[in-house]
């Protein structure tokens, strides 16, 4: 089979875990006969730098004609501590939602037993944790209508939701419950807000047409509390877009880390797949970032082309490398392995070259063969 992938690397350590996503896609392709073409474009502060522009018409146009979008990250501190910069990297993130009519986040959450010392939870709340979070993409107080008053004091932010937006998400949410647990918790606001209010009315009557599902109905900081307290009690969280950006990344925890999470964008046009963490521009060039979040988006991406077998094999060799210890600094300080290292591990164990008896001592920087 073969595809056109849009590469777009981004800012910060972006283009470092991006790569190593490469290498795993190119020996999954090797491994079962498939083509993927790259294209690589530009987004983010670099694209501001180069173009101007945080988006450009090319990057657009590359991600309308191909079959995906693997993303990296966005984000620059020069741009996130100026609070007067009308152009913005995150403007182009926002932007290509749009374009591309992404407007539902899935992010799942998964827990690894030889990673749950690294999580402020306990064990016994870390069993069998598994749950996924839909969060609604391109509308709510993000997209809303943004005012600044002419003595600077004043401020607002627009939080709008259509009926119609809420629909095409929510059935997304249920059709996937379908096949997991068959429960959903719509995480909202309703005691207070009127959108709340309409996202409860709207999934309460997209409900009935999924009698198997159970939904539950829970206030955004109960929400936040009871992820903490019971995180098992979930299975599919659907949500709003800046509720489901916050509680997402408080999700985190209960893997061990941020830089472990994939996510898939998804809707009318072209799927875009990225890891949830941020650019950490302070570790870029550092080859110290954990490569596992854009992976397992590669793997997320490769379950969206329908190659099942190609994710399964891809999520198999993260959890051997997590299980061997082949882990970045985020996930042990002091015996870590670089970003290319743990990219060249995974690529390694997909073209079965990763041996049953492994020592450590011969893994070194730059290297990946075994011995």
């Amino acid at each position: 089979m073969e595809k056109k992938i849009t590469v777009i690397c981004g800012d910060g350590i972006g283009p470092e875990v991006t790569k190593q996503s490469i290498k795993v896609l190119n020996a999954v392709a090797e491994q079962f006969n498939h083509k993927f073409n790259y294209d690589q474009q530009i987004m983010g502060a670099c694209a501001i730098d180069k173009t101007g522009d945080p988006l450009p018409q090319a990057t657009i146009d590359s991600c309308k004609n191909s079959d995906a979008v693997l993303f990296g990250a966005i984000g620059h501190p020069k741009y996130d501590n100026d609070p007067h910069a009308k152009v913005r990297p995150e403007q182009g993130l926002l932007r290509i939602r749009k374009e591309l009519q992404l407007y539902a986040n899935i992010r799942p959450i998964s827990t690894y037993p030889t990673l749950q010392h690294l999580s402020p939870l306990k064990p016994d709340r870390l069993q069998d944790v598994d749950l996924v979070i839909y969060r609604e993409l391109t509308g709510g107080i993000y997209f809303g209508e943004k005012t600044l008053s002419d003595d600077k004091n004043t401020a607002s932010d627009l939080c709008l939701y259509t009926k119609a937006e809420i629909e095409r998400v929510a059935h997304l949410a249920f059709n996937h419950a379908m096949n997991r647990k068959k429960k959903i918790t719509l995480v909202d606001k309703a005691n207070v807000l009127e959108t709340s209010r309409l996202w409860r009315k709207v999934v309460q009557e997209i409900a009935q047409q999924y009698p198997e599902v159970a939904v539950d109905y829970m206030f955004v900081d109960n929400a936040s509390m009871q992820l903490i307290i019971k995180p098992k009690q979930f299975d599919v969280i659907l949500t709003e877009n800046m509720f489901g950006d916050i509680i997402s990344d408080e999700a985190s925890v209960l893997s061990g880390s941020i830089g472990l999470l994939p996510s898939s964008s998804i809707g009318s046009g072209t799927a875009l797949f990225e890891p949830i963490h941020g650019s950490y521009p302070q570790g870029a060039g550092k080859d110290i970032a954990n490569p596992v979040g854009s992976v397992l988006s590669a793997a997320m991406m490769l379950d969206y082309f329908e190659m099942y077998e190609e994710a399964a094999l891809v999520r198999r060799a993260v959890s051997w490398a997590l299980e061997h210890g082949f882990v970045s600094q985020d996930i042990d300080s002091v015996n870590y392995y670089s970003t290319s290292v743990i990219g060249d591990l995974m690529k390694d164990f997909i073209e079965q070259k990763a041996p049953s008896e492994i020592n450590k001592k011969y893994v070194v920087l730059g290297k990946s063969t075994i011995i």
